[in-house]
């Protein structure tokens, strides 16, 4: 695949941009989930603010020869070291969002991890993907439904699996709760008036109609209402994994098999252990625990003491260039995001995702023409 080409939106130059774009776009309901994180939002806040204390060192007469975003990750070449992590309920952000990122991701080369609970299926993005996209599993209750979404999963030619260890229980979001938006969800007149008053939101709902989890269409009884899908949620997922869980996915998933929510070096003992091949450090973007690390701080430990033994990822908090630049200079070897890629599709609709990777390149791009980085492996000898 060439390389796109990069096109930027000049009046949204910066994530921040599109996060105030997006805030007056969609309702404060929807905004408010993507947004928040649990508790009193402190991890939430610390996990950017602790990258950001990261600094780089500039080598300017050095000989440089040009800067190389491309990395090789489980046996293919991204153009960018970053991708689109999963997020649940894309589609009540913006309508048909995993859709508009998914195709993004592909024409950019860059990975997009579907998530069980988003609102389009395995089927239709890996369609879009040519069976390029990520799948990732939250872990189902029931052994049968657990293998038949990874059957489907790959059917469809997902490259790689992603299992999910940090949701052992649902987070403590006193926003969500206070929209209705808990399990079960409520449509307040509150939250409709909020609709009302974002007609291009509304309008993109009513063409696309009202979001569903498709992934999970096959094993719903028909006719669910609001409070029992709530049920049929608590009842079908068991999102507590442990070894005795993981070990029969190992055995039925012949692709890549990555381990999501890692925040220590014990669980990525157990990881390599099993025969895991990647794990993603990550604190569920501070929506899980407020009392937790910031994810740079257990990156930096599991990239300098199992870099060599297992692929070391990292999300949650970045939302720059040169935030990709201070973790992989960290030790990451590859980087993912959610809400920068959401925020982008809530600002610019079906242009959002574009603009949000062509964004991050350039940033990235710059960052390592300025300190002179020539390739991503290299990002390590330029930390201070």
């Amino acid at each position: 695949m060439s390389q796109k080409e990069i096109k930027i939106n000049p009046k949204y130059p910066s994530v921040t941009d599109l996060r105030n774009r997006a805030q007056k776009r969609i309702p404060k309901f929807a905004f408010e989930y993507l947004d928040g994180g649990c508790n009193e939002d402190v991890n939430l806040h610390k996990n950017t603010a602790e990258i950001r204390e990261v600094e780089l060192l500039p080598y300017y007469l050095s000989k440089h020869t040009g800067s190389q975003m491309k990395t090789e990750l489980f046996g293919h070449v991204y153009d960018a070291p970053f991708g689109i992590a999963p997020v649940g309920l894309q589609g009540l952000m913006w309508p048909n969002a995993p859709e508009i990122l998914a195709k993004a991701a592909f024409e950019h080369n860059v990975p997009f991890i579907l998530s069980t609970v988003t609102t389009s299926s395995i089927e239709r993005i890996s369609e879009i993907t040519e069976g390029k996209s990520w799948f990732q599993l939250y872990h189902p209750a029931e052994d049968r439904l657990r293998d038949d979404i990874i059957k489907r999963a790959e059917a469809a030619e997902c490259p790689v699996l992603v299992i999910l260890c940090d949701v052992p229980t649902f987070g403590f979001r006193p926003r969500d709760i206070r929209n209705g938006l808990a399990m079960p969800p409520k449509m307040s007149v509150k939250n409709i008036l909020q609709v009302l008053g974002k007609p291009s939101w509304a309008m993109e709902t009513l063409k696309h109609g009202q979001p569903n989890f498709e992934t999970l269409k096959p094993y719903m009884p028909k006719g669910l209402d609001l409070a029992q899908l709530g049920k049929f949620m608590d009842q079908t997922f068991s999102g507590r994994l442990n070894e005795e869980k993981i070990k029969p996915i190992r055995d039925m998933w012949k692709g890549k098999l990555v381990l999501k929510g890692v925040a220590n070096e014990a669980d990525v003992e157990k990881a390599i252990q099993l025969g895991i091949d990647g794990v993603i450090v990550s604190n569920h973007g501070g929506r899980q625990l407020d009392a937790g690390e910031s994810t740079i701080k257990p990156l930096t430990r599991i990239a300098a003491k199992y870099g060599d033994q297992i692929k070391v990822m990292m999300d949650s908090g970045l939302r720059s260039g040169p935030d990709i630049a201070r973790s992989m200079a960290s030790g990451a070897q590859f980087t993912f995001m959610g809400r920068s890629f959401m925020y982008g599709v809530a600002a610019l609709g079906a242009k959002g995702g574009d603009h949000t990777i062509s964004l991050l390149k350039t940033e990235l791009q710059q960052v390592m023409e300025q300190i002179c980085c020539e390739e991503v492996k290299d990002f390590p000898n330029h930390l201070i």
